[in-house]
């Protein structure tokens, strides 16, 4: 048995749930990635999979070498990169994660002109609202919005945004335009759940927090339906700046309730912390940083957050 291919198979098997998507994603057949699981298995004398007729999971012990194996594989990776050159000149898979309107927006025009820079890297961009795992995933830096929780992680700070409350022109003049919270009463509201419950919204000014009943005669799924159905003159909704920038240029969209927002959230570029770093991911935040920051800086006044001298990158 070797030892590395059959942690390969393992970590292979644990990221697609059974033995036969395994083989199918490895292209071997099911009784080489049977025999290797069971073979390692003998020789840690421990039980890494409880397997049933339907799903396959990891044991306790399972888990715990799974993340060992992750590790000891990373390691013998960086080696062969190092040896191979990647290290010395940017090339190779850069996979970036990125919330969804926010990495299309903004960062996908940028990832376009660094592609065309640097001819040797391929990017896989994935674009989700929900924060990926970027040890689990094999994600090289990831784009996220607020406070990070993970502390081992690495974070370089690119800007700020914030929650924006607007509505169209023309629904203003016809139903009138809110100047307090509770204003809202009187009013049609669109609701995205994730980011404000569909029956009460909450401001703050100053110290003082406010959480006031609304009437969301219309509840999506996502923020940009948000913005669509607000310019359509459907009524009042909530969205972050980077959402409403060109339509609030435009005039599509008026920002209302600006002194009741709360503090603005964070945007930064994170990474997990490496003896060695890859050309290709430090070019691509020497390429992608700057450009991001001049992006998010250019948010129309009203909807972007006070200026302020940006963060260094530091572990959070």
């Amino acid at each position: 048995m070797d030892r590395l291919d059959a942690m390969s198979v393992v970590l292979a098997v644990a990221e697609a749930g059974s033995l036969s998507e395994a083989a199918r994603r490895q292209k071997m057949p099911l009784a080489t990635v049977s025999r290797n699981v069971s073979e390692l298995e003998a020789h840690l004398q421990a039980k890494l999979f409880n397997r049933s007729s339907r799903t396959l999971m990891p044991t306790d012990a399972g888990r715990s070498y799974i993340a060992a194996a992750k590790r000891i594989l990373g390691d013998v990776a960086e080696a062969e990169r190092t040896v191979s050159g990647e290290y010395t000149k940017p090339r190779g898979d850069l996979i970036i994660s990125a919330p969804v309107a926010l990495g299309r927006l903004y960062l996908q025009p940028i990832l376009a002109e660094f592609l065309t820079a640097y001819s040797e890297v391929d990017v896989q961009l994935g674009l989700s609202d929900r924060a990926s795992n970027l040890l689990e995933e094999h994600i090289d830096v990831a784009l996220r919005i607020g406070a990070l929780s993970d502390s081992s992680l690495i974070a370089v700070r690119i800007g700020e945004i914030r929650r924006v409350v607007c509505a169209s022109p023309e629904y203003l003049k016809m139903r009138g335009t809110p100047k307090t919270p509770d204003d809202l009463s009187a009013h049609d509201c669109i609701s995205y759940a994730p980011l404000q419950s569909p029956t009460l919204w909450r401001f703050k000014r100053d110290e003082t927090d406010y959480a006031v009943p609304v009437r969301s005669r219309l509840i999506v799924s996502n923020l940009e339906s948000a913005c669509d159905a607000a310019r359509f003159g459907v009524g009042v909704t909530m969205a972050f700046s980077y959402h409403v920038a060109e339509s609030v240029k435009s005039g599509t969209l008026m920002p209302l309730l600006q002194d009741f927002q709360p503090p603005p959230l964070p945007v930064s570029f994170v990474y997990s912390p490496n003896r060695f770093m890859p050309v290709k991911l430090r070019a691509f935040l020497d390429f992608a940083v700057p450009r991001l920051k001049a992006r998010l800086g250019d948010l129309p006044s009203g909807i972007a957050p006070a200026s302020r001298s940006p963060g260094q990158a530091r572990r959070r």
